[in-house]
């Protein structure tokens, strides 16, 4: 008995500043093993409680998660068993230090990455706007997200972009939003004329939603026009330019029919001479 407990606790000595017993190697591996079961059951006891979709993310980020955790652990095995980390730590400082600002935009990324899972504020279809880009999520990673444009090219934004701008998501609150058209029309024009017209178009188009029904305000007493805007319903605001584009078109035909003008800004220049 004496001669195992001697056995287990015989120090080997690779250097002065690394040396271990190897009842420390039993621990180690005993408190490795506990911490894969830990992160496992922990790992499981979250994933059941996320939607299907949410599931692949998840486990990409956990993975990050996982072994950050497992650093942690080997770290705090070398120090118990007496490895010097300072001495070690001292002799790669200068490594270590521009390896984290190298990897500091990688780690926002994956940060934010998690925060998007955790607060589900961007889905796999969602239409969002950030930085005046607008696309349908088609692909959330840990790291980057991947949107498509109305033109059908693609977008990559890195995570930590959500943490430092605004971004508007279209269709958190369903896949319907409201849109509108602005047209100003002369003074003197019959503006119930103006509105019965703007209605007969927004309801005559396909892509309008009846429910609710479209709606015409008169907004203000322009410099040069009276000012009007058409609002209405879309139920895929992701081609919202393209109902919009022949809104307008619809509003000059039918304008010219019904002898309502569109006025351009006029301005009355005085001209004054002097005399000497």
């Amino acid at each position: 008995m004496e001669k195992i407990k001697d056995t287990l606790f015989y120090r080997f000595a690779l250097t002065k500043d690394i040396s271990f017993t190897l009842f420390d190697v039993i621990e180690s591996v005993i408190i490795l093993i506990l911490a894969y079961f830990i992160l496992k059951i922990l790992y499981k006891a979250i994933a059941k409680r996320l939607p299907k979709d949410d599931k692949i993310k998840f486990a990409s980020g956990y993975s990050y998660f996982k072994w950050l955790v497992y650093v942690v652990v080997v770290l705090g095995i070398l120090n118990s068993i007496g490895v010097n980390l300072n001495a070690l730590f001292a002799a790669s400082a200068a490594l270590l230090i521009g390896i984290g600002l190298a990897l500091q935009t990688f780690f926002q990324d994956i940060i934010s990455g998690v925060f998007i899972l955790l607060d589900q504020s961007v889905h796999v279809g969602d239409i969002i706007e950030i930085e005046g880009k607008i696309g349908r999520v088609e692909e959330i990673k840990l790291r980057t997200t991947r949107a498509v444009t109305i033109d059908n090219k693609v977008l990559v934004i890195p995570n930590h972009m959500y943490l430092r701008n605004s971004l508007y998501n279209w269709t958190q609150n369903g896949t319907t939003t409201r849109e509108s058209v602005s047209v100003g029309v002369a003074y003197g024009s019959d503006v119930q004329l103006v509105k019965s017209t703007l209605l007969e178009i927004a309801n005559n188009h396909e892509s309008i939603m009846k429910h609710p029904a479209p709606m015409v305000l008169f907004t203000n007493f322009g410099d040069s026009a009276l000012e009007f805007k058409l609002i209405f319903t879309l139920n895929d605001s992701f081609i919202g330019s393209i109902p919009k584009s022949d809104l307008r078109f619809e509003i000059d035909r039918l304008f010219r029919e019904n002898n309502i003008s569109i006025p351009f800004p006029q301005r009355d220049i005085n001209i004054i001479q002097k005399t000497n």
